[in-house]
């Protein structure tokens, strides 16, 4: 049996008390459990790898995901920080995070102690300065970000995508292109309720901080 301390043990593996194994994983390692459990990845097999991390079990089962990536377009390290182009390293998203159903059920406190230990892995492989994450308002509201002394910076902008009508009535949403000429529709997006940890004391972020406990459903 495991004992009741966590270990950090070398080669980036964390066992806890509850007899779980943290390491690093690549991405087809982590594609099943996300196409089949997380609810973006679920619709499309394309998501961003980056420094990938499994929750595993004694017995090899993966039973959770942690993808940190770097920020999807420089513009928003410039929004947060007032960054240049040239001064964004060491930003991250956490852009994809999972447990399967069974394991969120039966182990309460699972969530947060992977989160909280993959970034103290992230941090002792690489220079981590800040870690941006989304709770998408269709389906939460960021409850573990805010257990791993994540702060809240209210929610995204409203925004619109294009959806395509296709022969048959139905619609698919436009990815990347013109639209000009294209029979079809524009949709509101969920919004997304943003939350930031920030290790590099000198950035100052622009976003004002609001209190978590007052997120109030979008209605």
């Amino acid at each position: 049996m495991i004992d009741n301390a966590s270990q950090l043990l070398g080669g980036g593996v964390v066992i806890s008390k509850n007899n779980y194994i943290i390491k690093q994983i690549s991405k087809s390692e982590a594609s099943e459990l996300l196409i089949k459990y997380h609810y973006l990845t679920h619709r499309s097999k394309n998501f961003k790898s980056g420094i990938n991390y499994g929750c595993f079990t004694l017995q090899n089962e993966l039973v959770g995901v942690a993808i940190f990536t770097g920020l999807s377009v420089p513009e928003l390290a410039k929004g947060m920080f007032g960054l240049a182009r040239e001064e964004q390293n060491g930003l991250f998203e956490l852009s994809r995070f999972c447990l399967t159903p069974k394991i969120q059920k039966t182990e309460h406190n699972l969530a947060s102690w992977f989160l909280s230990r993959s970034i103290k892995l992230l941090r002792k492989s690489t220079d981590v300065r800040a870690i941006l994450s989304y709770a998408d308002s269709d389906f939460h509201i960021g409850t573990i970000y805010a257990a791993c002394n994540f702060k809240y910076y209210g929610l995204t902008a409203p925004k619109k995508d294009f959806y395509i009508k296709n022969p048959n009535g139905t619609f698919t949403k436009h990815s990347r292109g013109k639209i000009k000429g294209l029979e079809g529709e524009w949709r509101y997006r969920s919004r997304k309720h943003r939350f930031v940890i920030i290790f590099d004391k000198t950035l100052k972020i622009k976003w004002t901080e609001l209190k978590y406990k007052d997120i109030k459903p979008i209605i």
